[in-house]
């Protein structure tokens, strides 16, 4: 079925997603997650509703119980799926997709998140079978509040910023139901009203035209940082006191600050395999040893898990911590930056001038190609380079990495979307061009 991913279950609703798929969806959840009762949460999207009371139906109907939580933010589905030891839990969101659009993030006990590879496979073939639906004796749906005991819980983590001028862009998403709980009243909010028509803009905070507004109100104000989130509140992204868009992969670095300064004991931290190289360079500072792994929730916060990491992140914008049950939490990193960059301008500096020191690579950016045949088109790649150059450094899960004394270059096909994507950093900006251009013409004659 189109709405099943590689991450989670996610289309267009009234088409890739209908009631009734919806419905067979939670019918037949309990059946790959054994569980007595589900946490469900939904965000502020117009066919959340909707889309609730379907699944909800589905889950009574297999004689299993519901925890209501209302809207909430997919982080505290999360965090609620472990505080509170449920055996699954779903989030009803499409999180930064268009406003047409919704889906379902699972979760199975420990929060551990269910992808195709552990889960999602086996509940499409029985959404798509021809078994029939034999309701049981109906599930009980209970309202959960669980915001008091959340706030309590990020309310751990916050410190004064009254030293620091703010502009938030909630993307009139699910992150503005903690605007004045955690941040306070005395910062500039755009798009701070949830509203599941996303008038302010999409909730995709990587994508430049929504970052438009966050820039010139950091500028305009003259802001020491700009904090953008996305729909369901699992990512968020950074604008500096320039109105310079922060690459989220450096960000990585920068948590060290945080989680590393001054601590002896040697740490783990996981990011994935398009993060940039002076990540790793930057985080040998102190102490700490990286794992390179796989793009997505899926992947990366089960590897944080395996190798029990302090905190992990992605060029996306997630950022996993070991604290938070090794999820992700859009909210949860916003405060850690904040205590980052409170304890930076205390010191006299910058958040630009901090970034700055942690890269000087100039990088392509993430590009994509629109190749049907991605796997021929990758070893085309692959191949040239180890017969051209050395690699000091290969890596071939999720696409393939290969590392050089100069540059690198990370080639992966999409998991969601038709493309392959390319992506190289280097130590002059002249050598990337050179390595790039080298690039797009051993790809050409894979292009549709």
């Amino acid at each position: 079925m189109k709405a099943f991913k590689a991450y989670d279950i996610r289309g267009v609703y009234g088409k890739d997603l209908t009631p009734e798929i919806v419905y067979r969806i939670g019918y037949f959840l309990p059946r790959v997650l054994p569980a007595g009762e589900i946490l469900v949460g939904r965000d502020i999207r117009i066919s959340s509703d909707e889309m609730f009371d379907a699944l909800a139906d589905g889950i009574t109907d297999a004689g299993v119980n519901v925890a209501d939580a209302g809207l909430t933010t997919t982080p505290m589905v999360y965090w609620g799926t472990g505080k509170y030891n449920f055996d699954a839990s779903v989030m009803i969101t499409a999180s930064h997709n268009p406003k047409n659009h919704n889906g379902l993030k699972i979760s199975a006990k420990n929060v551990l998140p269910v992808g195709f590879d552990t889960g999602l496979n086996q509940l499409e073939k029985l959404v798509e079978s021809d078994t029939t639906v034999t309701k049981k004796t109906k599930g009980n749906i209970r309202k959960l509040d669980m915001k008091p005991d959340y706030l309590s819980f990020l309310n751990g983590y916050k410190q004064d910023y009254s030293n620091l001028k703010l502009a938030i862009d909630f993307s009139n998403g699910m992150a503005s139901l903690f605007a004045n709980d955690l941040f306070g009243h005395d910062f500039i909010a755009l798009n701070g009203d949830a509203d599941g028509n996303f008038p302010g803009h999409e909730p995709n905070p990587l994508d430049p035209v929504n970052q438009d507004q966050i820039k010139e109100a950091v500028k305009k104000n003259q802001c020491d940082l700009g904090i953008i989130f996305d729909g369901d509140a699992d990512r968020v992204m950074f604008i500096d006191e320039k109105g310079d868009f922060i690459s989220p992969d450096l960000i990585i670095a920068l948590f060290a600050h945080y989680f590393l300064e001054g601590k002896h004991k040697k740490e783990t931290v996981v990011h994935d395999i398009r993060t940039s190289k002076a990540v790793g360079e930057y985080l040998e500072k102190f102490n700490a040893e990286t794992a390179i792994w796989r793009v997505g929730r899926a992947y990366g916060a089960t590897k944080l898990r395996e190798l029990d990491g302090i905190y992990g992140g992605e060029l996306a914008g997630h950022y996993y911590f070991r604290d938070f049950y090794y999820s992700d939490s859009g909210l949860l990193a916003s405060l850690i930056m904040l205590n980052i960059v409170k304890s930076l301008k205390e010191k006299g500096q910058t958040v630009s001038q901090t970034i700055h020191n942690i890269s000087a690579y100039a990088n392509t950016g993430e590009i994509n190609f629109v190749i049907s045949k991605k796997q021929e088109a990758m070893e085309a790649v692959v191949n040239f380079f180890n017969k051209t150059e050395q690699p000091t450094a290969y890596f071939d899960f999720d696409g393939y990495r290969l590392e050089f004394e100069d540059w690198w270059f990370n080639i992966r096909p999409s998991n969601t979307e038709p493309y392959l994507r390319f992506l190289a950093e280097a130590k002059s900006q002249s050598l990337l061009n050179k390595k790039t251009e080298q690039i797009k013409a051993l790809l050409k004659p894979f292009l549709d």
